[in-house]
């Protein structure tokens, strides 16, 4: 990577980690780690981890790493497992609630062998019911801890697949993983560092439950709010594709362009809006916005809508990105992956065709 990518890279420098887990949400946690400098142990069952079947994916996640196989079954390869975390600051590990205990890694035994352990266990659903969540009156009232899940299940039960709607309200099916990415890998991450914070201070490391299911259902925060503002102007909750932020202003959706591509329109504030109204020479639509009472669903917005729809179904994309090049306005084309990935903004990525979120 270019050098400005590289100025993070020794923030945990000293920080060993190691890695139980398997798949995608697990190690994409500890590669975001050792971006950051920190030594990862990874430790593979016999078999391998399932991801090395993808090949390229294996190799992105998991270069860099450590890597050892043990007979998880074995009491020998416990021991080897004991052996690292006996002088290691993190354990990370994907299983399901009992199998930690079951294969005698449980934070009771592992934390009289090493107190100021950190454990990290990435889960689908969370802990077993009736388990405190730690506050004076809340228990944790469910029986899903033990089900078996993927990407798809975490989405679909926390609500978050059901807010991916097309324009005419049929369900989309993700191609990103959001469920094992943001709800499992980088709240991981989050709940990790904290937990290292506090064990650095204290002396005293403790075990941390992710759930990527609850943690997907605390990332809905804007629906749930902009939810409740649409019904106050419309009587009833917005279907997904008519929320404030699914399509339903003519400031902030997709516009379809003359050769089927789409640019994306994020002129949420009035002073984008009427900029964007100048470069696409539509001056009567500048006091068509939200901000200047011109609610969603109304005549004029839909109206407005309409024209801006008509004005982009004119030209074919490349017209339009040449225009809003030097236009800022907040209106950008809608890239496919590979014209994203020769795109100046990713010259900086690596031979894994990753790029750094901070720099």
């Amino acid at each position: 990577m270019a050098n400005l990518a590289n100025t993070m890279t020794n923030c945990l420098d000293g920080l060993c980690v190691v890695d139980l887990t398997r798949n995608l949400p697990g190690p994409f946690a500890t590669r975001l780690l050792a971006d950051l400098g920190a030594e990862i142990i990874k430790i593979e069952p016999k078999n391998g981890d399932p991801a090395r079947a993808l090949g390229d994916l294996f190799t992105a996640l998991n270069h860099g790493k450590t890597i050892e196989k043990v007979d998880f079954r074995d009491p020998e390869g416990i021991e080897a497992i004991k052996a690292h975390l006996k002088n290691a600051d993190v354990m990370l590990d994907s299983f399901r609630p009992e199998v930690l205990e079951e294969m005698g890694l449980d934070a009771k035994t592992l934390h009289a062998l090493n107190p100021k352990l950190v454990m990290v266990s990435i889960t689908g659903y969370g802990m077993a019911d009736g388990m405190s969540d730690g506050s004076d009156d809340s228990q944790i009232k469910h029986d899903w801890a033990d089900k078996a899940g993927h990407d798809i299940n975490f989405m679909a039960m926390s609500g978050v697949l059901d807010q991916l709607k097309t324009a005419t309200g049929e369900q989309a099916m993700p191609n990103i993983q959001f469920a094992d990415l943001a709800g499992g890998s980088d709240t991981a991450v989050i709940a990790l560092l904290a937990a290292v914070f506090s064990a650095q201070r204290t002396g005293k490391g403790r075990h941390v439950a992710v759930s990527m299911t609850h943690s997907l259902y605390q990332h809905m925060v804007m629906p749930k709010a902009t939810g409740k503002l649409v019904k106050s102007f419309s009587g009833k909750n917005p279907e997904p594709q008519h929320d404030f932020l699914g399509g339903l202003l003519p400031c902030y959706r997709l516009y379809k362009t003359a050769d089927e591509r789409y640019m994306a329109v994020g002129s949420l504030e009035l002073k984008f809006w009427q900029g964007l109204c100048d470069v696409l020479e539509l001056p009567e639509l500048k006091t068509k916005h939200w901000q200047m009472g011109v609610m969603p669903n109304t005549k004029d917005s839909q109206e407005a809508a309409q024209v801006v729809a008509d004005t982009f179904a004119s030209q074919p994309l490349v017209y339009w990105q040449q225009v809003f090049e030097s236009a800022d306005v907040c209106v950008t084309p809608v890239l496919t992956l590979e014209e994203a990935r020769a795109h100046p903004l990713f010259a900086h990525q690596d031979e894994h065709s990753a790029t750094a979120g901070w720099q």
